[in-house]
């Protein structure tokens, strides 16, 4: 028997019921062929993703990034191969064979979803609850969008934003986090649906979940439905139509379904979760079903054509839409042209322009001087949006003049409440969206909270800024409790997060510059303490900073000694040089202020900022010692904090660990005099 056969189908029921068990068939052979994955939720949900992708969702298979598209958010992102299953049979370009290579190498059926790498994925899912924070943020985004660019007829922004989450997502905190502040701003255009089944994969959720759900997403201002059966389409339906009227709140719809539906021995059972059903219970699970073939990856020629409706269907919806933006596009030509460019990713002409130049000995703070930067770039970027997670005054992250965002306002600035781990999901969402550069700040010791979905976003190489402050011991007195130490180092060691901690004002402005036009995540490092803005008519040019590490200060001929550092610690160099100079040895001081921008330069470039003929090095940082060694050497040191801080004003810490001229100094000479 071939993998697609004509099957009789008497009645619209029957097609429906072919088509869902379609699904659940193909979720079970690909995980039995792998040998690995999770079965039992792509058979529980089967009828509700069915529904979607048939019924509800304008989308066009056609077309994926269609801008006016429903967005499908599979949080529950270990039931990969149930969204799988649907590309593939509504003709998004899988094809069985890449259902039969689930989990495997160069395979484009991932063991969870990855934006990027699968045609219709619109974000990369699998630590539960993050998928629910990047909802979160398309809703957000959606919104402000619309406010900017829907007109009275015209409304060219329309769409919904649906996600599925299981057991695992409502018990992670950042689910709380990101609905709690979705309730708040009343994101009516996002139609969430819970799979309450009850199973973890230690078995019963009772075991550690017993709470009422429906109640706490009602407490948090979502309209909240149940479905006491997932099977029953008319009812899934019916709660799907009152989502989309309901014009207030976000919706929650929880739907009861069983796990490993159909499954004679595990259907119900934790058994059906993390695992194989096993070859045996695969073939009896599809006589259970009525199934007509035991053959792995049977297509009933019928259930795939009805599937691939869809394609026609979704070319009708992006035509029409097509018709209106055209309408729109001729009576606004000024916002469509302005909103195609956001949406290719072009920065506005002159975005840049108002960027300050700070004058030289003005003590800054450089949280302070970053944010006189960004309120001179906003005016300029009005698809940059962001906020603080409730620290703005601290961070200096307010964009004066632009406006809240809120429940009934669409300005540009955000409050994300002290949600740091929801901040950080929903930002992915944010950027996921297309057009827009959003940024959230927060203390750099706090980046702890945000480094799941930090890590999600370099995976997705999306355009993210995080702005964090209070990047030292120069916090003072909140002791070692707010002193990051180790955080420098971590996010330096998620591949492809670009770490900026500028060493003055104008280095700070530069910063701003690389983190608009950069393409990744960035993670700007910001004092709280005011450092002293250098004289770049002696120093060089601060637009260094584009390159990673620049020689900011030099000796005639070939130096005895590099000290290098980055933000706080720059000046101190500067200061230890001078001293060295007077003393007669000759000192080279490198600035800094990115590894990863650094490490895309040529090898030629990177030898003239650190001649192998120089072994005399030290760097300077007030943060871990890790990492340095690479620009050191054997032969060098390291002037760092390789221990917590302590609770006393910043300038007692930076005495007493060593962050002072004369302990540079002794350093220098202890080193050139081996």
């Amino acid at each position: 028997m071939t993998t697609q056969q004509h099957v009789s189908v008497d009645d619209k029921q029957a097609l429906e019921n072919l088509a869902i068990n379609t699904i659940r068939t193909l979720a079970m052979d690909g995980v039995q062929k792998a040998n690995s994955g999770h079965p039992g939720t792509p058979m529980a949900l089967a009828p509700l993703a069915y529904l979607l992708y048939t019924r509800h969702m304008r989308h066009n298979p056609k077309n994926p990034h269609w801008v006016n598209r429903d967005r499908f958010v599979l949080s529950a992102g270990h039931a990969s191969m149930l969204q799988y299953s649907l590309l593939y049979l509504t003709g998004y370009g899988l094809t069985l064979d890449d259902l039969k290579s689930f989990r495997q190498w160069n395979s484009l059926t991932p063991g969870h979803p990855e934006y990027g790498h699968t045609t219709g994925i619109e974000t990369t899912t699998g630590p539960l609850g993050q998928g629910m924070g990047n909802g979160v943020g398309m809703a957000i985004a959606q919104r402000y969008q619309a406010s900017r660019y829907n007109r009275p007829g015209h409304e060219v922004i329309d769409h919904y934003i649906y996600a599925i989450a299981g057991d695992g997502d409502m018990q992670e905190g950042v689910s709380s986090e990101a609905a709690s502040l979705a309730g708040t701003l009343k994101l009516d255009r996002l139609i969430y649906f819970y799979d309450d089944n009850n199973i973890t994969i230690e078995g019963d959720a009772s075991i550690a979940f017993t709470e009422n759900v429906g109640g706490r997403f009602e407490s948090y201002g979502w309209h909240v439905q149940r479905v006491a059966d997932i099977n029953d389409l008319a009812a899934l339906d019916q709660a799907i139509e009152a989502a989309k009227a309901e014009h207030e709140k976000p919706s929650l719809i929880i739907v009861k379904s069983k796990i490993g539906y159909g499954s004679p021995h595990k259907q119900g059972s934790h058994d059906a979760h993390g695992s194989p059903l096993g070859a045996d219970e695969v073939v009896l699970t599809k006589r259970n079903l009525g199934w007509p073939s035991e053959e792995p990856f049977f297509v009933p020629e019928e259930a795939l054509n009805f599937f691939r409706q869809s394609i026609e269907r979704g070319a009708k919806f992006e035509q029409e839409w097509q018709q209106q933006y055209d309408a729109y596009a001729a009576a606004n030509p000024e916002l469509a042209a302005q909103w195609q460019q956001e949406l290719s990713g072009k920065l506005a002409e002159g975005w840049d322009k108002d960027i300050p130049v700070f004058k030289a000995g003005e003590a800054l703070a450089t949280r302070v001087s970053s944010g006189k930067t960004l309120n001179a770039i906003a005016p300029n970027l009005p698809n940059l949006i962001g906020g603080s997670a409730d620290l703005a005054p601290s961070n200096n992250t307010n964009m004066k003049g632009l406006g809240d965002f809120s429940g009934t306002e669409s300005g540009r600035n955000m409050h994300f409440g002290i949600r740091e781990h929801g901040m950080g999901s929903i930002l992915n969402g944010m950027a996921l969206y297309g057009g827009l550069i959003p940024f959230g700040a927060t203390f750099l010791i706090f980046s702890d909270y945000m480094r799941p979905p930090i890590r999600l976003a370099s995976l997705m190489g999306i355009k993210t800024i995080y702005v964090f402050t209070h990047d030292s011991i120069g916090v003072g007195e909140d002791g070692p409790t707010h002193q990051p130490i180790e955080q420098l180092a971590a996010l330096r060691s998620i591949p492809g997060v670009t770490v900026l901690r500028p060493g003055d004002a104008n280095e700070t402005a530069e910063a701003w510059r690389v983190a608009i036009t950069h393409k990744g995540p960035v993670a700007l490092a910001l004092t709280r303490q005011n450092l002293p803005t250098l004289d770049r008519e002696v120093y060089a040019s601060a637009s260094n900073l584009s390159k990673g590490a620049y020689v900011l200060m030099d000796s005639e001929g070939t130096p005895d000694l590099i000290l290098m550092a980055s933000g706080s610690e720059v000046s101190l160099a500067v200061d230890a040089a001078q001293q060295l100079h007077q003393d007669g040895v000759a000192v080279r001081v490198v600035s800094v202020p990115s590894w990863e921008l650094f490490e895309e330069q040529s090898a030629e470039y990177k030898e003239t900022v650190l001649p192998k003929n120089v072994r005399a090095r030290i760097a300077i940082e007030a943060g871990r010692s890790m990492g340095w060694d690479r620009y050191v050497g054997l032969d060098g040191d390291i002037i760092a904090l390789d221990h917590f801080g302590a609770s006393a004003p910043a300038k007692t810490l930076f005495q007493e660990f060593g962050f002072t001229v004369e302990n540079v100094v002794a350093k220098a000479k202890a080193l050139l005099n081996k």
